[in-house]
């Protein structure tokens, strides 16, 4: 009797098992099933959208564009003597160049397709005077400024002193004469359009040959802004 009712137990905990086995069976099915009506076309179309995403930001990454580079102004001297001026320079072709002067903006002006650009009558404030440029598009904006070119705007003319001789006109009885004077540190001293050395407190001296008879001697100093100061002295050598 007892080994009946064990039968009988473990024929119902089969037929459990088996019911089990079949819904589970019967589920999977229905799940394959909509899968496979709904669940692929979902499945597609999120992979579309994914791909989709992945190329926008593959042309985001493609349409971002680097600042131009830092433009670079030329200037041949260093000083003058002129109010106004103009500078040119190089950047690259077809972008907006942006003039500054003592940092602050005077005018844009847009680079050739030669790559050169150039600013007129650009006026000028006595003394130093500080130019830089920077150059942009609409697409990436500003790029770096360029390297600080300085001017300075000088109109006085330098000091010139001659100490031998001190006199405009005067007689000797020697070839071998000793032109001295002093002008502006930073000056070019000529005489007669022959160059002399200038030291850095703008002391000079220069041995003239002098020819028999009357000798006129021009003495020009001349600074860096072109402005010039002229002495004219005679010296007669005679014996």
């Amino acid at each position: 009797m007892a080994e009946f009712k064990r039968s009988r137990l473990e024929r119902q905990a089969d037929e459990q098992i088996t019911k089990k086995t079949v819904i589970l069976g019967f589920l999977t099915v229905v799940l394959v099933i909509s899968l496979l009506i709904f669940g692929l076309p979902l499945l597609i179309k999120f992979s579309i959208l994914l791909g989709e995403g992945k190329s926008k930001k593959s042309d985001q990454v493609e349409e971002k564009v680097l600042p131009p580079l830092a433009p670079r102004l030329v200037l041949p001297y260093e000083a003058t003597n002129s109010a106004t001026i103009k500078i040119t320079g190089f950047a690259e072709s077809k972008v907006t160049v942006e003039l500054l002067k003592n940092q602050m903006s005077i005018g844009k002006t847009e680079v050739t397709e030669n790559g050169d650009f150039g600013f007129d009558n650009i006026s000028l404030d006595e003394g130093k005077n500080e130019f830089a440029a920077v150059a942009s598009t609409e697409k990436s904006g500003s790029g770096d400024d360029s390297k600080t070119i300085t001017v300075i705007y000088d109109k006085n003319v330098p000091e010139l002193s001659l100490s031998n001789p001190s006199e405009d006109s005067l007689s000797v009885d020697y070839a071998d004469f000793d032109i001295v004077g002093k002008t502006e540190p930073g000056c070019s001293v000529s005489i007669n359009n022959r160059i002399t050395t200038v030291d850095s407190e703008g002391n000079f001296k220069l041995k003239w040959q002098l020819n028999m008879g009357k000798n006129d001697l021009e003495i020009t100093s001349t600074d860096l802004a072109g402005n010039s100061t002229k002495k004219k002295i005679s010296i007669t050598y005679s014996l």
